[in-house]
């Protein structure tokens, strides 16, 4: 399938109004031949007086015109043109995607945005349910989240900021990730986890610099990866230690760090953590299946999980999150339930159930090993189950390439909402990132939709370590930026 798009307004938005229904489509390019009645096509055209949307497919072609005022506004033409275009496809392919034709990454931040603009009730329930076509019940997902956050954005100040370090290695690589990482079991690659601990720790400082500078005031901290843990104890202990003395953990809201996998978490680097102030970890199965975990490529079985997870508790770590993914290699709906009542079981206070999302990067798609994914959204009704338990969702949000166009909900325990996930999705401020792939966000203090920037570390340890001058420098960046949106 190729995606034709022809037009002012046949851009972005129609295309992954296309990609919705047709998520393998290629974009066609100037020269794609319409005369060939053969090519399956999805198309969008963008007249002054006129827009065209057809379908062809196996030699079969659907379609639909509808006329348009010249002088309409851009943006109106986008939305015109792609509710004509989400219409003739949900049709033709007989789909209703539960979020409609909504494309964006954040639907709860519309809800936000509306409130703040002060649009009633009824008017934001008509733009999701009207305009987007969402089904009711996603809707009131968004909605119970806005709600839930309303209080935790209304406390937040103009120059509070979150801190993010970022720890680049792994035990292994899990099939679905794309994250830029590097195995610890390869020599090479242990031998450069010295050095980047040892920049990662000036990095930091120089951030705790900044931040000062800028007159910012420091709300979260995260430690995430990779997999922060595949530090040995030695080097996660020297991290920890220089993020005490250097950051001020007593006036914090929270401080996380990933402890996602059992195969590189074992008791000592628990009592690390808890010694050294995290207020919350991760310890991330995403998956209760022995087989599942060997098809995504774990080392550990389940019931290392389980075991790490009563370690942690045993420690004294009082606030846990645990990862699932629906939709993974082998898994079945039923394996996907069991899963999730083994998490619900243990108790911890958050549990985030992940929609799959085949990223180009992942081997997944770099081996075209992935599996039939017709049950994924019969997976994510499992849901329900935390709801009974006592759960309540606190934030979401969607990705590109996310199987069958779902979504990402964190779930937690009444009064257990991780506050970093929740500032760094609606934007409410800076996120100053240290690490190889790190990308610090700068948001515009006590403006909605004001400027945002953004400043990028290089990608890869080694490149990280041998450019690291270059890393300090650009620090100067988040300076410049708060002394132009002060």
């Amino acid at each position: 399938m190729q995606i034709l798009l022809r037009g002012a307004a046949a851009g972005y938005e129609a295309e992954h109004v296309a990609r919705i229904f047709f998520p393998g489509a290629s974009l066609a390019g100037a020269d794609f031949p319409l005369e060939e009645p053969s090519a399956d096509v999805v198309a969008a055209v963008d007249h002054n007086l006129a827009q065209i949307v057809y379908l062809r497919r196996g030699g079969v072609l659907r379609w639909r015109m509808a006329s348009i005022d010249r002088d309409t506004p851009r943006k109106d033409r986008e939305l015109a043109l792609c509710k004509l275009l989400y219409g003739l496809l949900c049709t033709e392919t007989g789909v209703r995607p539960p979020w409609g034709m909504m494309t964006g990454v954040r639907p709860v931040r519309i809800i936000h945005d509306m409130r703040a603009e002060g649009a009633s009730e009824a008017e934001i329930e008509a733009r999701f349910l009207q305009t987007y076509d969402c089904t009711p019940q996603r809707f009131a997902t968004a909605k119970s989240i806005a709600d839930r956050q309303a209080p935790i954005l209304a406390a937040a100040q103009p120059m509070d900021c979150s801190v993010y370090a970022g720890i680049p290695f792994c035990p292994s690589r899990c099939s679905y990730c794309s994250f830029v990482s590097r195995t610890v079991g390869d020599k090479a690659t242990r031998a450069q986890i010295e050095p980047y601990v040892a920049c990662l720790c000036r990095e930091l400082t120089a951030t705790r610099e900044v931040a000062d500078a800028c007159g910012l005031s420091i709300k979260t901290f995260y430690i995430g990866g990779g997999t922060p843990t595949s530090l040995n104890a030695v080097q996660l202990r020297r991290l920890m230690e220089h993020i005490r003395r250097t950051f001020p953990l007593e006036t914090l809201q929270e401080y996380t760090v990933e402890a996602g996998r059992p195969d590189c978490t074992d008791e000592e680097k628990l009592r690390i953590l808890k010694e050294y102030g995290a207020t919350r970890i991760s310890i991330n199965p995403q998956t209760f299946s022995d087989e599942v975990l060997r098809n995504i490529g774990r080392k550990h079985s389940a019931q290392d999980i389980l075991d790490c997870y009563r370690t942690a508790r045993a420690v004294g770590h009082d606030n846990i999150n645990m990862d699932l993914i629906a939709g993974l290699p082998g898994d079945t709906v039923e394996g996907f339930r069991h899963s999730l009542e083994t998490a619900i079981a243990l108790e911890p206070e958050n549990i985030t159930v992940h929609t799959l999302t085949l990223k180009r990067a992942s081997n997944l798609v770099v081996e075209h090993r992935a599996a039939e994914y017709d049950d994924v959204a019969a997976m994510l009704e499992q849901s329900a189950l935390l709801e009974k338990a006592g759960y309540v969702p606190y934030y979401l949000y969607r990705q590109k390439g996310t199987l069958q166009n779902l979504e990402n909900i964190g779930w937690c325990k009444l009064g257990k909402e991780c506050l970093y996930n929740i500032y760094i999705m609606e934007e409410v401020h800076s996120i100053l990132s240290a690490g190889a792939g790190g990308s610090t966000k700068l948001v515009e203090p006590g403006r909605r939709h004001g400027k945002i920037e953004r400043i990028f570390n290089f990608k890869y340890p080694t490149e990280y370590i041998d450019r690291f001058s270059t890393v300090l420098a650009r620090k100067e960046g988040v300076q410049q930026f708060y002394e132009t949106h002060r």
